[in-house]
């Protein structure tokens, strides 16, 4: 969801482009420039709009290479953390594994204790305890 916001911000900003391009700084209005310009808009909001598919796509790929289903993840990350609550989940590949990996808070702290459980084999691969000042820094990290 996040890369089509980036991609129609993009395709705003382009437009924002061509606009001031062909209309409010020309003088000298050219129908042929126009066209092209519009041509080159039409082309990055393309190419935005395919990235944020093949996101979408490689996410449907890397559950589809995943053995261990996320229930299943989520119950071995869940036996690390007893007693803690899943408040995010995702696939992703890390250091050329497919992983699950959850976020798990638990009552009493604002730590978050986040597990990552080997799609394939379901082996834990990673346990890291993470504070509200690391959970910031990785979400403007990842924006």
């Amino acid at each position: 969801m996040l890369a089509k916001a980036r991609s129609l911000r993009y395709l705003h900003c382009v437009a924002d482009l061509v606009w001031s391009a062909t209309i409010e700084k020309q003088t000298n209005f050219n129908p042929m420039k126009k066209s092209i310009l519009l041509s080159v808009a039409g082309t990055l909001a393309c190419l935005a709009l395919a990235s944020s598919c093949a996101t979408h796509e490689s996410q449907a790929s890397l559950e589809s290479q995943a053995k261990v289903t996320k229930a299943q993840a989520q119950e071995i990350a869940l036996a690390k953390v007893p007693g803690g609550t899943v408040k995010e989940a995702e696939i992703e590949k890390e250091h050329g594994k497919v992983i699950w990996s959850f976020d798990i808070a638990t009552a009493g702290t604002k730590d978050i204790t986040e597990v990552q459980v080997d799609a394939t084999t379901g082996n834990v691969v990673a346990v890291e305890h993470e504070t509200p000042a690391d959970q910031e820094k990785e979400k403007k990290e990842k924006n």
